[in-house]
Order: C-alpha cells, then sequence, then structure tokens
C-alpha cells in the first residue's frame, strides 16, 4: 500500500450561514438562490459587508424545511459559496452562488439574526501511489451511460447530455453535477455531499441511477395504460364537452344557431335548383344531429360552408374596350407584337358574341363559346404576366393555379368528403378566394404535370378545359355540378413535348419567342429598372444606369430568352448602390460604362457560344433550341486510322445519333461528288463529337451541321465559321422543315453569326423574326443537301495528302 501524500493545516474561518431548504449545493456548481426569510436576508448582508472573506458564506442544507432555520436544525456539512451577483425583487434577494469548496461547521453561533459558523474545508482523501483507480474509472463510465438513459427518459436531447457528461472528467466533479440536477431527497443529497471517497460516491449515485430509471419506466408504463384504457374516443368526446362548455359561458352560438346561420348563408348564395335539393337534404341531416361534437358533424359543416362560400351566382361585369386593351398591353409589356394581336382578337371576338346576345342565356353562351388559350414560350418571356393583363383588360379577378409538380390528380378535382382532411381542388379553391364565378384562371406550367398511382392530373384537366363539358364540372369534394364555362382559362408551358395530346387539342397556342437585345434594352429600361430602383429602397433620381452598361448586362451576364436573369442582374447593381448610398459614401450613383458594371459585379459567370473565328475542317456550326431560348452548337467530326468505326459521343439522343448514321452513310455513297479520296474511307474511324458532353442534346435538326462537318472531315475541305444551318436529312439527302426557326435564328444572332442557312419550306417562317434581324442576317433556302455543303465549304482542301491524292476526284456542288 502506498504512503498517503501529507495533508496541510487545514484553515479556519467565520462565516455567516446560509440555510437551504430542500436542496443541497455542492462544489463547482453556480446557481441562482432565491432568499427571502429573515435570517437568510442578514446572512447575506453580513457577507456582503466582510472584506476579508470576498463576500463567502457558508450554505448549509436545513434538516426539516419546514422549520425556521436554527443552529441545531442544520447538517454540520455544507458548502464555501462565493456571491457573485445580487438583484433585488420585492422584499428578498435573487444571488448567484458559485459554490467553491466542502466544508464542516466545527460550531455554530448566533448572535443579532445572524448564525454563523466557525468552518474548516473538507479535503478529500489522498489518492494511493500510482494509477488512477480502475473501479473508479469504470463507475464513472457506468454513471455516465446512466445518466444518459435517465435525461433521455425525461425528455431531454440524448446529444446534449452526452456533450456535458463528457466535459467532466473529474470523478468527484461528476457526482457533483448529476447529483445536483437529480431529483432525490434531501437526506441522500447530504450523503453524497458528506462521503469522502470518490468510489463510494460513485458507487451510491450510480444506484440512485438505476432506482430512478426503474421509476421513469414504472411511469411510462402505467401512463401507457391509463391511455390505452381510456381510449381516443372517449378523451376526444370529454375534450369536445370541454369545448362545448367553454362556448356556452362566453356565449356563442350554439349548433341550432350554426345550421341556422349556413341555412341563411345558402339561400343567399342562390345554388341551381339540381345541388339545393342535395344541399337541404344535408342542411337537414345536420339538424337532426342536434349537436356538432361528432366527426361526422364537423365534417358536413365544413362541407356546407365550402357549399355557401362558392360563387355560384356572383361575377364582374365584362367591360371589352379594344382601345383600352391594347392600351394596357402596350403599358404593361414591350414588344410581343404578335401574342398582342392575338389576344385583342380573341377579345375583339368575345365582344362581338356579347354584343350580338338578346337575352342572358344568349350572352352566357356566347361567353362560354371560345377557345383556351395556351401561352407556350420560353421562361420570362412574360406568358404569365399577359395573362395578367387580359383580367386587367375585361376588368375581371385573376387566379393563378401553379400546376408544376403537381401528380395527384385530387389536385383538380379534390378528394372525396369520406377521407379525413379532404378538401377540394385547386379549380374550386381558387373560385372561392376571388369570389367569382368568371374570373380568368391562369393553368401555369402545365407542361410541368405528373402522373403516379394517385392518377394523371392532365386526365382530370380534360373535363375543365372543354367547353361542351365544364359547364357541369363535378369536383369530388363538392359532389354538385358547378358551372366553369364563364372561366376565361389560359395555360401556359415551356414545351409542347409536356402537354398529352388530348389536352394539347384543346387549346388554342400562341407562341412566345425570346426577345432580341433591341427588345431586352427597352424591357430594361422601362419596366425592370425603375421596379428594381423601388425593390431596392432606391429613389429614381439615386441610381442611374446608361445605355451601354445595360448592353453590357445583356451580351456579358446574362444568355436567356426572357428577361428575370436581367432583372436580377440589374437588382444586383442595385443592392450595391444602395450599400454604399446607405453608409453615405456616395449620394448618387451613376453606372455609365461597361468596365463599371465588371467592377461591381465582377467578372461575368456567363459564358455564351460564339462563332468560331476561322475557319476549320471537321468542325460546322449548328442551332437548336431549348426551354431557355435558341442558341448555337459546335458539331466536330474527325478521322483518323482503324477499323472503320464510328464514333458517336457528347451525350447524344437516339434521333441525333440516327442522323449521324444518315450523313456518313450519305458521304459514303456519295464520295465521289463530294471530293472524298477513297482511301479515307477505308480503315479509317470517323469520330463525331457535340461539344458540353454532359448535356443531354437530341433531335433531327442538327443533321444538316452533321453531315458538313463529316464532309468537311472527310474531305479536308475547311468548313465556313461565318455560318450556321440547320436542317433534318435523309438518306438521299433532301433537306427537311424544322421547327422553333425563329428561337434558333435569334439564338446565331445573339452569337454574332452573319449567315443561316434553312430548309426552304421554312422560308415562311421568317415572318416571325424581328425587322431588325432579318435585314442583319443574310438567308440561304436549300432544299438538298449538296446546295449546303455547296455553301459551307471552301474549295480547296487544308491538308496536304489531302489535296496531292491521285484518287481524289474533282468535287462539284448545286448551289441555290
Amino acid at each position: 500500500m502506498g504512503l498517503a501524500h501529507p495533508r496541510r493545516m487545514p484553515e479556519r474561518r467565520s462565516l455567516p450561514v446560509l440555510s437551504l431548504r430542500d436542496t443541497v449545493l455542492y462544489p463547482g456548481i453556480t446557481t441562482p438562490i432565491t432568499v427571502g426569510r429573515l435570517k437568510t436576508l442578514r446572512a447575506v448582508e453580513a457577507a456582503l459587508r466582510a472584506e476579508g472573506e470576498e463576500k463567502r458564506l457558508f450554505a448549509v442544507a436545513q434538516r426539516d424545511a419546514a422549520e425556521e432555520p436554527t443552529t441545531e436544525g442544520l447538517y454540520q456539512v455544507g458548502v464555501v459559496a462565493r456571491i457573485t451577483q445580487v438583484q433585488r425583487f420585492g422584499a428578498g434577494l435573487q444571488i448567484n452562488l458559485t459554490c467553491e469548496s466542502r466544508a464542516t461547521a466545527l460550531r455554530y453561533t448566533e448572535a443579532e439574526g445572524v448564525i454563523r459558523a466557525v468552518t474548516v474545508d473538507l479535503l478529500d482523501l489522498p489518492a494511493l501511489a500510482g494509477n488512477t483507480s480502475t473501479t473508479e474509472e469504470a463507475l464513472a463510465r457506468e454513471v455516465r451511460d446512466q445518466a444518459v438513459i435517465y435525461g433521455r427518459r425525461r425528455g431531454a436531447p440524448e446529444e446534449v447530455l452526452r456533450q456535458f457528461v463528457s466535459a467532466i472528467h473529474d470523478g468527484d466533479d461528476l457526482v457533483n453535477h448529476i447529483a445536483f440536477y437529480l431529483d432525490l431527497e434531501t437526506s441522500e443529497k447530504q450523503a453524497l455531499l458528506e462521503t469522502l471517497s470518490n468510489d463510494q460516491r460513485l458507487e451510491r449515485l450510480n444506484e440512485h441511477l438505476h432506482r430512478h430509471i426503474g421509476i421513469a419506466e414504472a411511469q411510462e408504463r402505467i401512463r401507457s395504460s391509463v391511455e390505452e384504457e381510456l381510449g381516443e374516443r372517449q378523451r376526444e368526446l370529454y375534450l369536445r364537452e370541454q369545448l362545448r362548455a367553454i362556448q356556452k359561458e362566453l356565449g356563442e352560438s350554439d349548433d341550432e344557431a350554426t345550421a341556422d346561420r349556413l341555412e341563411q348563408r345558402i339561400e343567399k348564395a342562390g345554388l341551381p335548383a339540381e345541388a339545393a335539393v342535395e344541399v337541404r337534404r344535408e342542411l337537414g341531416r345536420l339538424k337532426r344531429m342536434g349537436r356538432e361534437t361528432s366527426p361526422e358533424a364537423q365534417q358536413l359543416t365544413s362541407w356546407l360552408e365550402w357549399v355557401a362560400d362558392l360563387p355560384w351566382n356572383a361575377r364582374t361585369a365584362d367591360h371589352v374596350d379594344l382601345e383600352e386593351a391594347r392600351r394596357i398591353l402596350d403599358d404593361e409589356h414591350f414588344g410581343l407584337e404578335d401574342v398582342k394581336d392575338r389576344v385583342l382578337e380573341f377579345l375583339a371576338v368575345r365582344k362581338l358574341r356579347v354584343d350580338q346576345a338578346t337575352d342572358d342565356d344568349e350572352r352566357s353562351r356566347a361567353i362560354s363559346r371560345g377557345p383556351v388559350l395556351l401561352f407556350l414560350g420560353p421562361p420570362g418571356t412574360g406568358k404569365t404576366s399577359i395573362a395578367e393583363s387580359i383580367a386587367h383588360a375585361l376588368g375581371r379577378k385573376y387566379v393563378r393555379v401553379a400546376l408544376g409538380g403537381a401528380r395527384d390528380e385530387a389536385d383538380i378535382r379534390g378528394h372525396r368528403r369520406t377521407y379525413v382532411g379532404a378538401l377540394p381542388g385547386r379549380i374550386l379553391a381558387g373560385m372561392k378566394r376571388v369570389g367569382s364565378k368568371n374570373p380568368v384562371v391562369v393553368l401555369d406550367e402545365i407542361d410541368k404535370l405528373g402522373s403516379s398511382y394517385q392518377g394523371d392530373p392532365a386526365a382530370a384537366l380534360l373535363e375543365v378545359l372543354d367547353p361542351a363539358q365544364n359547364h357541369g364540372f363535378v369536383d369530388h369534394y363538392l359532389g354538385l355540378p358547378f358551372d366553369l364555362s364563364e372561366v376565361l382559362f389560359v395555360c401556359t408551358a415551356n414545351l409542347r413535348d409536356g402537354i398529352p395530346g388530348p389536352l394539347f387539342d384543346r387549346m388554342e397556342t400562341i407562341t412566345f419567342a425570346g426577345y432580341t437585345e433591341f427588345e431586352k434594352h427597352e424591357i430594361a429600361r422601362r419596366y425592370l429598372l425603375p421596379r428594381q430602383i423601388d425593390e431596392n429602397g432606391l429613389r429614381k433620381e439615386q441610381l442611374a444606369v446608361s445605355d451601354p452598361a445595360l448592353r453590357e448586362l445583356i451580351t456579358s451576364y446574362t444568355r436567356e430568352a426572357g428577361v428575370r436573369q436581367l432583372e436580377r442582374s440589374i437588382g444586383a447593381l442595385a443592392r450595391k448602390a444602395a450599400r454604399r448610398i446607405a453608409t453615405h459614401e456616395i449620394d448618387k450613383a451613376e453606372i455609365s460604362s461597361p468596365v463599371s458594371v465588371r467592377n461591381l459585379l465582377g467578372r461575368s459567370l456567363v459564358r455564351p457560344e460564339k462563332r468560331l473565328t476561322r475557319d476549320a475542317a471537321g468542325v460546322a456550326t449548328g442551332m437548336y433550341y431549348t426551354p431557355m431560348g435558341g442558341d448555337i452548337m459546335h458539331v466536330e467530326a474527325t478521322v483518323m486510322p482503324g477499323k472503320g468505326d464510328f464514333i458517336l459521343t457528347g451525350q447524344l439522343g437516339d434521333v441525333m445519333k440516327e442522323s449521324g448514321r444518315a450523313a456518313l452513310s450519305y458521304a459514303r455513297a456519295h464520295a465521289g461528288g463530294l471530293g472524298i479520296p477513297t482511301r479515307r474511307l477505308q480503315g479509317h474511324d470517323v469520330h463525331l463529337h457535340v461539344p458540353a458532353g454532359a448535356v443531354p442534346k437530341d433531335g433531327p435538326s442538327a443533321g444538316v451541321p452533321i453531315a458538313v462537318a463529316l464532309v468537311s472531315a472527310l474531305s479536308g475541305r475547311p468548313t465556313r465559321s461565318d455560318v450556321a444551318m440547320t436542317g433534318e436529312i435523309t438518306l438521299r439527302g433532301m433537306v427537311l422543315p424544322i421547327g422553333g426557326v425563329k428561337e434558333k435564328v435569334l439564338g446565331a444572332h445573339r452569337a454574332g453569326v452573319p449567315e443561316i442557312i434553312l430548309p426552304a419550306e421554312n422560308e415562311v417562317d421568317l415572318e416571325d423574326l424581328p425587322e431588325d434581324v432579318r435585314r442583319s442576317l443574310q438567308f440561304h433556302f436549300v432544299e438538298h443537301l449538296d446546295q449546303a455543303i455547296a455553301l459551307c465549304l471552301r474549295a480547296r482542301p487544308v491538308r496536304a495528302e489531302i489535296a496531292e491524292d491521285d484518287e481524289a476526284p474533282r468535287p462539284y456542288a448545286r448551289a441555290s
């Protein structure tokens, strides 16, 4: 057995006594204590007056909490604590105590109402020489685990508990902190305080923890058993009876008054005769139930409230003034002339039909007839805002129903009343919200509809959008026919391919194309810049953006068909200016040049595709269309020694792969006329690649650029870098028409390509282009692939071995 460390002589000191009721303090604990009794108040005052002891006192528990503190009623062992904070409230004090060490009272004295104690610190037994006791370490681990289990049973987060116990490394401190927060009797806590051996303290605390965990588990079992016996039904009835009693005390309406109120609202709603019969029957059922506490009565009340809130006869009067409508459309939108003309034609037809009606029935039929409009185009081109302008021009209410990602038929038709939490679909919910029978309802992002095992929402829309059927639309929740024939439905979509055929057949398409740079500039100047100045807390005179700066934003910081990214870029400039103005650095921000834009926004993260700077063999410029608008792409082809394989890379879809194989077959079949040496077709691999390899690509319109790139690579003749092309090809070399001409041409125009090759049958599509774009570009219309090759390829090969090949025939070409 090792020798104990020598002890120092304990220091005696006389301290005021703070008697504690129903609690025991431990060293290392900092806690607030409320002081209200006279003797404890005097003890605190004595400690605060003391100078030598630095506001210390002896905190010790009372044996009997009900008695007044006396020298006989105090335990002998307590803690020396320092007062760190004092706060008065009413007739008492709240003090913060920091407990420093255990101490024992040699004797207590009382004078002038203050109990004092002569104390000495209790020094723990010294550790034996050598390593830390393995028993103590094992006990400390067990105490930590049991403390976490007990705290979790009491509802504390496990992660917080583990962090708390893991941060305490000393076994003595571990016992002090856990025992202080554990719900023990005062005598049990005092016994832990008086025990000097760490092993014994840990062992006792472990026993307490096991016992309390068992008690908590038993309480949980008892509570679960009682809840099961009570039953959910009885509990709900009990709570509803309480609610009923509270409502009665507050003087609120009872069940009969609720039914009467619903009956009055339904009478005012003016339901059709067929629906009124069903509603009266359900209202009678509610009255016979006598009380509203049952779930069925609550469900029926909710259904009747929905029926009463729907606009069965409420409508807004149409006032179709075509001149006013033109003014509204021009004020709220720049460009889109074709769209505005089609909208005005649509409004004119409705006006003539209504004017020719002689009675209300004919007027209603005139309003219900007419196409459902589909606004089809890239994001940010004004589809939803044009629909809102139509509502403004007609004087109607406006409802927007977002269908993006909807995968449940109940989103359109609602849930059946028998389901818990059933609600009507989005169509009737929007009608109730605006309180009008004839609003303009925008079905936004109709091409983003999904389908799942809950049903197909696109199929549910067939009845909604069919003028021959929607006068009797039945929502599953409502269960009554509701007339939607007076609603003006406008649908928006980005892509035609995402709309099912039967649904698309019920709509008339109005195409929204991308804006030109001039149109973007005007939109930014007229609408976007003033709106961002206002939204960022600036006044009109505090931010000035010049035309060159706007053009820099359009060309270098955005690449889109619409103007959403442009508005975000303008907003970023406005925020930069707002910050400098708010910090009084400047009074007014003037962004006058592209350099100013770059200084504020940094380098552009947009890297738009640009035309090639020089002619090269095996590279052709194609055009493509995406939901974000049109752009150009470079098709690359190369020939290398091999086994005659044809390699296709660049995430190409099946249609583009087929176009590549057709182009290669045409080149091999007409090698002589295309100037391709015979030996280039034998023992060589051909590799076709479209850059941006991580982006999937597909479609037939890349046939012409693929064929030109292949012929250029095989013949060695360079392709003109100033020409972009599009068109589908056949094995016979015919060039077939394609779609999206306007968007593709605008994309090529933005990329700086001056000449465009299009299929001959697409010549009529040039009418859709703005006049300034048509004047700035040169168009070539081809019917055969040979014409495109003659326009695109230079006359002489770039490689000497091809030019000097004796077997290479003289090329021919048929130009338009």
